[in-house]
């Protein structure tokens, strides 16, 4: 069948929200099943609704099986092709079999504490018990430091694990190299052309890695831990440590790798799709105790899943780090005891709620400065007295509202009354890499990260150069992101085609995510029969079809933009194309699907 020329769907050229709506994938044929299901078809009609998804998001017709029940054997690649993974796994193996006190050093966010407890689990499982070290994001900061690696070498560590953390530590793991201890370093963060010391440094990202490994750049560290699990495990097989002793369960980690990888928002296609879909698996059998205990604290009464993961557990998990206790999240995840797990699952969500709060409040403060940045490429806004544990939430909240990589910076963090920031980018537009740069070139006392998210600690007195220098730099590919963007859709229906089983039908294409986006459906036209604002923001909407049909739809944080507006009061106006995505609303005696709307348009 001939490809028609790209254009936009049911011209729809300029939405609610301001965008043209497109078909994921580029140039496809609009064509109508028997069902009322209209599509946007990379293959015309002889393919599923599973097929299609799978196609537009790239994946090549022969590989179609692989990817339609995505496997650890399928995706899962050698460790040894990642540089220092070998001899990461020795060192790792010597000190378990020679009883070495090992230390895990981790991070405070979900992807350090997911990571951490990983590898003490799988330790622990070797009959090895390892310590853990997760700094204070308020006293100590991001990353390991000199001082905290000395006093754990002086405390009697021979073996130093750093994850999701190191690889830009050059002072710290100097220190540490200077105490006589060694430093596996698992990371993911961009890394600089020099390395620091390390016994050894595994990261996807390094700039020496083979084409192999730096296909996996877009790993969690958590899923990089897990691969040094396998190693490590292997290097012990071959060394006849389990001749006498059973191998640890590495399947019954994989709970963690997911939880780790959703909440890093790392990209969910190839291996990272395998190990979340996997862990979901591993979490609903919930045979980790302080999972479980975190599973009952989000009020969840069934099996975990991926937008679960983001939404549910991880802001939990963070929140310890974020304003309550660094160790929280790594102490649940390890505990053996269910009275324990439960109590600090209860403190998690009481710290959560907490966070919320405190996040408001320097959203507000936050986005009182948009305006004079309105002609800005990169937002970076800057506020004393802003809670440094909420920054990177605020700055992903500002990214969404205005579409620019954004920069939220507490300032007088320290005692040298320097600002620590977190900023969130959008696609095309590698934010990691700008602020290495400007590190380098001497704006920031330091910085890092990847693509979408970064770190950073900047002196008062260099934050308006901070802010130009980086408009200069990523104008041109803001606004070469921005020119792109398109409200992309997956299928086109009629009312009454929005079913639950075609919700349960969407969904066996997951687990979905970054990278690997959920399916955007188009429903109209529609005439709004209801609207009302209901929470803080949201507005809900019941709207029926020309078909008879009618469903609820959802437009969360929209009351006050121009799309919730025009939904509130279009009660009695023209009729309307809804695109977002299919939901079960399981609320009443049986289950009905809802819309939660990313745009609208008026219909033609």
């Amino acid at each position: 069948m001939a490809s028609r020329p790209v254009s936009s769907v049911f011209g729809i050229d300029h939405s609610l929200t301001g965008k043209s709506w497109r078909w994921r994938g580029g140039n496809m044929d609009l064509s109508e099943s028997a069902s009322g299901i209209s599509a946007g078809f990379s293959g015309g009609l002889e393919d599923d609704i599973v097929t299609q998804i799978l196609l537009s998001r790239g994946v090549p017709r022969e590989d179609l099986e692989r990817h339609r029940t995505p496997s650890l054997r399928a995706f899962l690649p050698d460790p040894s092709v990642f540089r220092d993974m070998d001899a990461a796994a020795e060192r790792l193996a010597q000190a378990v079999m020679a009883n070495e006190t090992v230390t895990v050093y981790g991070d405070y966010d979900v992807d350090g504490a997911t990571s951490a407890a990983l590898l003490i689990l799988l330790l622990r499982g070797l009959g090895h018990d390892a310590r853990y070290y997760i700094p204070d994001r308020l006293l100590e900061g991001y990353g390991p430091s000199g001082e905290a690696l000395v006093r754990i070498a002086q405390e009697g560590s021979s073996l130093i694990v750093t994850v999701d953390c190191g690889a830009m530590a050059f002072e710290a793991l100097e220190m540490a190299h200077g105490a006589g201890v060694d430093v596996i370093v698992v990371d993911h963060h961009k890394c600089a052309p020099q390395l620091p010391r390390a016994a050894a440094l595994v990261n996807p990202n390094r700039l020496d890695e083979s084409e192999i490994a730096a296909g996996h750049g877009h790993l969690a560290a958590v899923g990089v831990a897990f691969l040094l699990a396998v190693a490590t495990v292997r290097t012990l097989r071959r060394r006849g440590f389990f001749a006498g002793r059973s191998e640890p369960d590495l399947f019954a980690l994989l709970d963690l790798v997911a939880l780790g990888t959703v909440a890093d928002v790392a990209a969910l296609h190839g291996l990272n799709r395998a190990l979340v879909a996997q862990g979901l698996k591993v979490m609903a059998r919930r045979d980790n105790i302080g999972m479980a205990a975190l599973i009952d604290a989000s009020r969840l009464n069934r099996a975990p899943t991926c937008s679960d993961l983001g939404f549910a557990l991880g802001p939990r998990i963070n929140a310890g780090g974020r304003v309550g206790e660094s160790t929280l999240g790594v102490r649940l995840l390890t505990t053996t005891d269910a009275d324990e797990a439960q109590v600090i699952a209860a403190q998690l969500s009481r710290l959560n709620d907490e966070r919320r709060g405190i996040e408001q409040v320097v959203q507000e403060a936050a986005e009182a400065q948009i305006e004079r940045q309105h002609n800005r490429s990169v937002m970076v806004l800057a506020g004393a007295g802003w809670h440094p544990g909420v920054i990177g939430i605020v700055a992903g909240r500002i990214k969404e509202k205005t579409g620019k990589p954004t920069l939220v910076i507490a300032m007088d963090a320290d005692e040298a009354g320097n600002g620590k920031g977190s900023g969130r980018s959008i696609p095309g537009v590698d934010l990691g890499a700008a602020i290495i740069a400007a590190r380098e070139t001497g704006l920031l006392v330091a910085g890092g990260g990847h693509a979408m998210a970064a770190g950073l600690t900047v002196a008062p007195d260099k934050l308006d150069a901070l802010s130009e220098w980086l408009d200069s730099l990523l104008a041109a590919d803001v606004a070469r992101a921005s020119a792109n963007q398109s409200m992309l859709l997956d299928l086109a229906l009629a009312p009454r085609g929005l079913t639950p089983e075609l919700v349960e039908k969407l969904e066996s294409a997951g687990p979905y995510g970054m990278g690997w986006p959920g399916p955007r459906v188009a429903v109209g036209p529609v005439h709004v029969i209801k609207a009302d604002t209901v929470g803080a923001d949201h507005v809900r909407l019941i709207v029926g079809g020309q078909d008879g049909a009618r469903f609820k739809a959802m437009a969360f944080r929209s009351a006050e933009t121009e799309m919730g507006q025009a939904l509130l009061h279009a009660t009695q106006g023209r009729r309307l194309w809804l695109a977002g995505r299919a939901k079960i609303d399981d609320w009443g005696s049986r289950p009905q699907a809802e819309l939660h709307i990313d745009d609208a348009a008026f219909a033609a």
